[in-house]
């Protein structure tokens, strides 16, 4: 998607390939769908399956621009060979297309989509900062064998006390309805099984059940017993929770916690099943947990959720800017 993902630097030169400037652009013909192509900032040799571009007629970053655009995609898409496709330059070559002869209104169109490429990528770097950011928190403001966390709220100095998860959480585990009463109507109960209906820590419907068997109620949190095993997330709806998961009433501490025991691979230990990993019910609520009071488990919980809204955010916005970026390549080529 136009950016690197090693240091050119690091990688010597003694391999033949085609020879390339500052301003080239660069398109791998391999499996062209995985768009690999690169505005060219420095001098190298591009190896294996490459073009390189370069014109004296047309802006560079016209022709990086236009190299992902539909039309340009559609061609070089119509590759040869299933396993190993390949662009086909004679298509690709030959394939006629539409210039501004204005160089100055080609260099405006590379300018702006330039410019969504340089949006783009300061907010997924920003997303990822905030991401480690989160992992620090996960790993820092829960206390450890010690029963006291490395980094803590001002004000909070009372040692962490352990509980099984049982003891403080009502645990339901799933039990599937007969699958003939699945429905593809949503005006039925949502059914959740497995993490396959789970995405980004959210329950998104896909099957809906006129059975009614083991339910969780909106803002109960789903958890993962299968592989792979101690996924977490939240429910938005009133549901049905079949087989792979179960539900946990907490709060948003614990949902915390579990987010963390994931990430540390606590599960890892009582998973069984050499082909289909698994938990079971007595494991899930003899889990060893430390808990603070009332009110320091709310203002950890309220900051992790917070940076988690940030997450959410700043993912958002770089969606919103590819989807932009998508309709320029659509409108701005004819």
């Amino acid at each position: 998607m136009g950016t690197l993902n090693k240091e050119p630097k690091s990688k010597g030169t003694s391999k033949r390939g085609i020879h390339f400037n500052p301003g080239d652009v660069l398109f791998g013909k391999l499996r062209p769908y995985l768009k690999n192509w690169l505005f060219a900032c420095f001098e190298g040799v591009a190896v294996g399956d490459f073009w390189v571009l370069t014109s004296s007629k047309i802006d560079h970053g016209f022709t990086y621009s236009l190299i992902q655009a539909p039309e340009f995609q559609y061609i070089a898409n119509l590759s040869s060979g299933s396993k190993m496709p390949r662009s086909d330059w004679g298509l690709v070559s030959n394939a006629r297309t539409f210039i501004p002869t204005n160089l100055s209104e080609q260099k405006s169109i590379s300018s702006v989509l330039f410019g969504l490429d340089t949006a783009i990528t300061l907010h997924e770097e920003k997303k990822r900062q905030l991401e480690r950011l989160k992992s620090a928190l996960l790993q820092k403001m829960f206390a450890d064998k010690s029963g006291y966390p490395a980094v803590r709220f001002k004000g909070f100095d009372d040692e962490w006390k352990q509980f099984m998860l049982g003891d403080v959480a009502k645990i339901t585990m799933g039990q599937s309805p007969n699958s003939k009463n699945y429905t593809d109507n949503p005006k039925d109960r949502i059914l959740v099984q497995g993490n396959a209906d789970m995405k980004d820590g959210q329950v998104h419907p896909k099957i809906w059940t006129t059975e009614i068997t083991k339910t969780a109620n909106k803002g109960d949190l789903i958890l993962s017993v299968r592989a792979p095993v101690g996924d977490i997330g939240k429910t938005s709806y009133d549901v049905v929770i079949g087989r792979g998961v179960a539900a946990i009433k907490g709060n948003e501490f614990i949902f915390q916690l579990l987010k963390r025991m994931k990430a540390v691979g606590y599960w890892t230990k009582y998973s069984t099943g050499s082909t289909f990993e698994s938990i079971n019910s007595l494991e899930i609520n003899n889990a060893v947990i430390n808990l603070p009071k009332e009110h320091e488990q709310n203002e950890v919980g309220n900051i992790l959720s917070y940076m988690d809204h940030a997450i959410t955010l700043q993912n958002y916005k770089i969606e919103l800017i590819k989807k932009l970026k998508s309709s320029f390549l659509q409108k701005m080529f004819i």
